[in-house]
């Protein structure tokens, strides 16, 4: 059977790859199904899906929703959405102007520290001419390393960016719960994105209730005992159990995340997120 990575990012947010030339890579890799989840816009879908076409790979369509729970980050994957849906747009556009400010946020704390950087500096780190401008952590860690801050990506985040780094910080969002409704009335089906990075497990069960109906279980920041344990929750509550590389590409010689098709699922899991979703496409 394929292989399915279900969790990767282009320049429609902070990925290094068009959506083609993502869809090319897996290609070259020899991944049978991609996800296209860029952070809270779905701008690169289209793109995605033409060369799925063309090059024979299935492309999900998908998003990656940032949420806010107990002052905690909690990341929703939604899957099989109504991307060209005007209304879904405009509620994502109110997702990035809320990502815009985070980063305000994050550069002034930087700033506080006596680092050096300017909003102009990260949103230059765009890789994308699209009129959305959606940058995230990844573009300020790079002008970090550029400025010689940090030595690579995973210690931009561990000392400045990351949730306990000492200029993290995040605005008021939607919660995950409105993320699953939100998701629902697109048409698509959601999944918890690498639960083992909040260690909130007691979410969970709230979260199915809502209607969560699956769970990042192999993700390259989860742990041995972390894939265990989603595993064993999976099975408790019924969950479409998925994996993903949370590929971004490589920045200053430092891959944030890991290389796409380092977590896959077999691809019958996308059949079985697409029967969840009623979805013909």
């Amino acid at each position: 059977m394929g292989k399915a990575d279900l969790h990767a990012h282009t320049t429609a947010s902070d990925g290094l790859f068009t959506p083609s030339q993502l869809v090319q890579h897996a290609q070259s890799l020899g991944i049978q199904a991609v996800a296209i989840t860029d952070h809270d816009t779905v701008s690169g879908i289209a793109e995605g899906l033409e060369a799925g076409k063309k090059l024979g790979i299935q492309v999900i369509p998908g998003v990656e929703l940032s949420t806010l729970w107990n002052g905690k980050e909690i990341h929703m994957l939604g899957y099989y959405i109504q991307f060209d849906n005007e209304n879904f747009r405009t509620l994502l556009m109110k997702q990035r102007n809320t990502r815009k400010l985070r980063n305000e946020m994050m550069i002034r704390k930087l700033n506080e520290l006596g680092i050096s950087i300017s909003l102009e500096e990260v949103n230059q780190k765009k890789k994308s001419s699209s009129k959305e401008l959606n940058v995230g952590r990844p573009h300020i860690a790079e002008v970090l390393i550029e400025k010689g801050i940090v030595g690579s990506m995973n210690e931009a985040f561990d000392k400045y960016l990351g949730k306990d780094g000492l200029a993290y910080i995040t605005p008021e969002r939607i919660s995950p719960f409105e993320a699953i409704d939100l998701v629902k009335q697109n048409g698509g089906v959601t999944v918890l994105a690498h639960p083992g990075l909040y260690q909130q497990d007691d979410l969970i069960p709230q979260l199915v209730q809502h209607g969560l109906i699956g769970i990042e279980v192999n993700h390259p920041d989860h742990t041995a005992e972390d894939r265990k344990r989603y595993q064993e929750i999976a099975t408790k509550y019924q969950l479409i159990t998925t994996a993903g590389s949370d590929f971004h590409g490589e920045r200053q010689g430092s891959m944030y995340h890991a290389e796409l098709g380092t977590c896959t699922v077999d691809i019958s899991q996308v059949a079985a997120l697409q029967k969840k979703s009623g979805s013909n496409k």
